[in-house]
């Protein structure tokens, strides 16, 4: 008995003077958490949707230019948070992963890199108050210490890489998933149109009976898709080609308002976000959909993210979706550019065109590559 006494205390011992630090460090909240974020939705990243008391001792907060209080689950989701609103950056406050308190983040010292996982971000980042703590963190878990300015600089780095990561998990496993949960668990009638972030979404449905009794898990699978996917769907108005004086073609540089007649789109997803590129007539367009990194150096656009191509039928002036049109090649027809591929909605419509104007030749969206192209009108 006495031997058992002085083992558990030695035990007891060991796991005292390890503070946080043992085998099993959890990034969940072990203090009651400080949440700052008004109502029901303060329990969740307005970002993207994750619990802040699973995540806490990542989690972030902000004020916006406005006053409004935002939590993050993650550097990452204040990162992005910083790309979409204007954040208070003198603001920002950060969760010490020892003590739990709220910091100032630009004071405290970051381990990046060590063996935990790392929330919404392949490279961990964990904040302390004091260096001695964060050194502590090292020799456990390893990593580096850093200030704010480069971990914050890292994750921006680091955000394309994170969020492509981030995408491939939810088409494969999680927006299925929630769409399951939607259709065998919850009503029909949710308007996500009430809601401004995620976390409101997140909260009314737990909060409302608008399903049926969800654990965790099923409950942020459910709210991405309804966010991600079913709402950016039908945030996609019907097909319409609305170019604003201030568009100019990416690969012409042409305003493209003053050829209306012309206009194309490609109506793109974007870091969550609905996005559009507007040119002055398709062929422009299809340079730039063959070699889209030509153009926008320095952009997020990638093909797997389009999500309509829209362009004019030539006679009726309809909007119609490239990919199913019917294209006219070197007629006597000309657009702002020059030699331009007519649209068509119909094969009978653009065997007419064909004949009438002296066309070459009639190929569908699949049909047309870079070299025929260059082949036709010698595009440099």
């Amino acid at each position: 008995m006495f031997f058992r006494k002085i083992s558990f205390l030695f035990l007891l011992f060991l796991f005292v003077s390890n503070g946080l630090y043992g085998m099993d460090f959890s990034k969940k909240a072990t203090a009651k958490p400080v949440l700052v974020q008004q109502g029901s939705k303060k329990a969740y990243c307005p970002v993207c949707g994750m619990n802040l008391k699973m995540f806490y001792k990542t989690s972030y907060t902000a004020k916006l230019n406005d006053g409004t209080k935002r939590q993050y689950c993650s550097m990452r989701c204040l990162v992005v948070d910083m790309n979409t609103h204007t954040v208070d950056t003198n603001s920002i406050e950060v969760v010490d992963a020892k003590t739990q308190k709220l910091i100032d983040a630009k004071t405290a010292y970051y381990v990046v890199g060590s063996k935990i996982k790392g929330t919404m971000s392949r490279v961990s980042k964990f904040a302390f108050a004091s260096k001695e703590d964060a050194k502590e963190f090292v020799q456990h878990y390893k990593g580096k210490i850093v200030d704010f300015n480069r971990a914050l600089d890292m994750a921006k780095k680091s955000l394309n890489t994170d969020i492509e990561m981030i995408n491939k998990k939810k088409s494969k496993k999680i927006y299925p998933m929630g769409k399951k949960i939607f259709v065998k668990m919850c009503k029909k009638d949710i308007d996500l149109k009430n809601y401004n972030a995620i976390n409101e979404l997140k909260a009314d449905i737990k909060n409302n009976s608008l399903c049926k009794h969800l654990k965790e898990k099923q409950l942020q699978a459910l709210a991405l898709y309804l966010w991600e996917v079913k709402r950016l769907k039908n945030k996609i108005k019907k097909d319409d080609i609305v170019i604003s004086k201030d568009e100019k073609c990416p690969v012409c540089g042409m305003f493209v308002y003053k050829y209306p007649k012309w206009g194309t789109q490609i109506i793109y997803i974007s870091k969550s976000k609905i996005q559009h590129l507007s040119f002055d007539g398709v062929k422009d367009m299809m340079k730039f959909y063959f070699e889209p990194e030509y153009f926008l150096k320095k952009s997020n656009f990638e093909k797997k993210n389009i999500k309509k191509i829209l362009i004019r039928d030539y006679y009726t002036q309809e909007v119609i979706d490239a990919r199913d049109a019917y294209f006219v090649v070197g007629s006597d027809i000309y657009g702002p550019m020059g030699d331009e591929l007519i649209g068509f909605k119909n094969k009978e419509s653009a065997r007419r065109f064909l004949i009438d104007h002296r066309g070459k030749k009639i190929l569908k969206f699949d049909e047309i590559l870079l070299k025929d192209l260059l082949n036709y009108w010698n595009i440099k």
